[in-house]
């Protein structure tokens, strides 16, 4: 039976790079995790084992490592782009590239005021604690003339101890949920959202201000929303980052509802009056859209599993 060669790519995944700025005493940190796809005349190689345009995994990963020095890592996006325009530009074969990163945060930790007394300094600017779970995230596609710049986050967990509610819904013989008009609602949010900068014409956004202010937003209408339902959160959320970020058109949203069951209490002949809750990790239902802006098509993947 006849074959061909469909898609393909290759490249050097998860290259944990952590670049150290240092402004006199004050440090910064940029911890990335940066994997490498590329795409082209890549038939021979399958074909007959030829390398001759094969650029090798390993170079993918010095260039990563060359590139955090040469360029600096401002955000993300940017170091991105750097990469993704140096390898379809430099390498012939390669006609598209696609970067995938995540960016682990760090907080500066604060030290007493009498910090000097013991260390010597007068002040401590180079001392960090890690972030929790939360980890931002984008992926940079070039061709050659076109960007997509897809950003976003996971595993931020949020959480409401009031102004919710769910009642009101299908009921059939195997409903047994109670209706709730005054729940937690927790989640824990994966998020990705679309840029609408595509070319080299156009104004690139300030990525970090725009990541900062997304979230930010993002956060205010979790909070804000009285919610009668997870989805409609999940559509305030969206459309509030929709409505004052104007560099993003697209934004889909996974949020897993982490459940809090009231324990029953009534066996130690105590009332249990929305204070202690049972968290449940499984089973948990899952609420998946996107919001658009109007007159835009949908392309972020439905299934984010791998973006």
């Amino acid at each position: 039976m006849a074959t061909i060669l469909g898609q393909n790519q290759y490249g050097k995944a998860e290259n944990r790079v952590v670049k150290i700025t240092r402004d006199g005493d004050t440090h910064h940190i940029k911890d990335l995790n940066v994997s490498v796809a590329l795409s082209g005349d890549m038939d021979d190689v399958h074909y007959s084992g030829s390398n001759a345009n094969v650029l090798p995994t390993d170079t993918t990963k010095n260039t990563v490592y060359a590139f955090a020095k040469e360029h600096g890592i401002e955000s993300a996006e940017q170091f991105g782009i750097h990469l993704a325009r140096w390898f379809v530009n430099s390498q012939e074969p390669i006609q598209r590239a696609r970067i995938r990163i995540e960016e682990y945060a760090w907080d500066r930790i604060a030290t007493s005021d009498a910090n000097s007394r013991f260390i010597g300094s007068d002040e401590v600017n180079h001392s960090f604690v890690r972030q929790g779970v939360e980890t931002r995230v984008t992926q940079i596609t070039y061709d050659g003339t076109n960007w997509e710049v897809v950003s976003g986050l996971k595993d931020l967990v949020v959480m409401n101890s009031t102004n919710s509610e769910f009642w009101g819904y299908v009921k059939d013989k195997y409903t047994t949920l109670k209706e709730a008009h005054d729940r937690i609602l927790a989640t824990q949010v994966s998020a990705r959202w679309r840029f609408n900068w595509s070319d080299d014409e156009q104004r690139m956004p300030n990525w970090e201000k725009s990541y900062a202010e997304t979230r930010k937003h993002m956060l205010q209408a979790f909070a804000e929303t009285y919610s009668l339902s997870l989805q409609q959160t999940l559509y305030q959320m969206g459309s509030r980052i929709i409505n004052h970020r104007s560099e993003i058109d697209e934004v889909r949203f996974s949020l897993p509802n982490k459940h809090h069951f009231l324990v029953d209490l009534e066996p130690f002949g105590l009332k249990n009056d929305n204070e202690v809750y049972f968290a449940a990790d499984r089973p948990y239902g899952l609420i998946e859209a996107t919001v658009l802006r109007d007159g835009v098509d949908a392309r972020i993947p439905v299934d984010m599993t791998n973006l």
